[in-house]
């Protein structure tokens, strides 16, 4: 079984930047998994963000963190990190950290919107960003 654990979040100011880290521990090996970042807010739904393959290190972006969040991984560490630059008011939420073997499905959900039932999720850390 693999677990997630998620650090850097806090409260910001609007244009600054932020980078969030999932840990990684188990005994499944990393490049198994599809590693991805998702938000919520309460009252809405959990919105993907960006994910990166182990595999080949393929990345993806929704829309709207496209060119200001950067999704990267270290295998040795076994942790992804999230560099969140110019970061606005509206990228207020939870950030979690989710990771599943079935890589179509963390992608369809960071590109579409298509929810799944991810293998495993961390706890979350909360981002707020102030105007």
């Amino acid at each position: 079984q693999v677990q997630v654990e998620e650090s850097g979040g806090g409260l910001v100011q609007a244009g600054d930047s932020v980078m969030l880290s999932c840990v990684v521990s188990g005994r499944r090996t990393f490049d198994k998994y599809a590693m991805g970042w998702f938000r919520q807010v309460p009252g809405k739904e959990r919105e993907g963000v960006s994910c990166i393959s182990s595999l080949d290190d393929s990345t993806y972006y929704s829309d709207s963190v496209k060119g200001r969040f950067t999704i990267s991984s270290d295998n040795a560490k076994r942790t992804v990190y999230l560099q969140m630059n110019n970061l606005k008011p509206e990228d207020t939420a939870v950030y979690y950290c989710g990771a599943d073997p079935m890589r179509s499905q963390v992608r369809r959900w960071v590109l579409f919107g298509h929810h799944a039932n991810l293998d495993v999720w961390g706890q979350g850390t909360q981002v707020t960003v102030s105007s």
